[in-house]
């Protein structure tokens, strides 16, 4: 199986040295890098990457910048988006349109290399991962009275962890459950958010959606 082909964006050169060194020993082909949003636009066009790791701040005014090329790239490029802070608005008008091939994670995640490499492929696979962090703010803001009201804790947990990009074993050992009771968790989330059979990918997918829906 050949290596997938990323694209880095970051502005500080020793961060996105870091990222590409840890991308590359996990087994990455880093195609382009990027020090600004017009730069990321063009190495995309010119490498055609299999995802894009971009920072959301970069010049010239280091606000979203990162976040708005993202936007512009991800419904044909799938998209991790790296940020230094947690911020709530910024996953969901990210992840609202869609959370299909989409990442949101805190730069503190590259320190874990293989974690950081899972969700990357995670997200080149059209799935999602939202980092921990921004789950908690989520469950810990949740308003009553919407869809995920319908689900018993043991299946909120489960959903949480799946909105994190996490497989159904990472899950099971996360939660010390085996991997049967965490699919008949799925099953039961799956059927309480109204979503029919498909394929299991798109169906975790829309089970996101419909959590980060809930957290508006």
């Amino acid at each position: 199986m050949s290596a997938l082909r990323v694209v880095v964006a970051e502005d500080v050169f020793l961060v996105r040295a870091g990222v590409v060194s840890v991308l590359e020993a996990e087994e990455f082909d880093v195609v382009g890098q990027a020090a600004d949003a017009g730069e990321l636009l063009d190495q995309v066009r010119a490498h055609r990457p299999d995802v894009v790791v971009t920072d959301i701040r970069m010049p010239p005014t280091n606000s979203d910048e990162g976040l708005r090329a993202a936007e512009a790239i991800r419904s044909q490029t799938p998209v991790v988006v790296l940020s230094q802070h947690v911020n709530e608005s910024y996953a969901l008008r990210l992840l609202g349109a869609g959370a299909a091939g989409v990442g949101y994670l805190l730069k503190q995640r590259v320190l874990d290399p293989r974690g950081f490499a899972g969700a990357v492929r995670q997200v080149a696979r059209g799935g999602s991962a939202l980092d921990p962090e921004v789950v908690a703010h989520m469950l810990a803001r949740r308003r009553p009275g919407g869809p995920i009201d319908a689900l018993t804790q043991a299946e909120r947990d489960v959903l949480a962890r799946m909105a994190e990009g996490q497989s159904n074993r990472a899950i099971a050992d996360a939660l010390d459950l085996s991997t049967h009771t965490v699919e008949r968790h799925l099953t039961s989330v799956f059927g309480k958010l109204g979503l029919p059979p498909s394929a299991e990918t798109h169906r975790r997918v829309l089970a996101v959606l419909t959590y980060l829906h809930d957290q508006e």
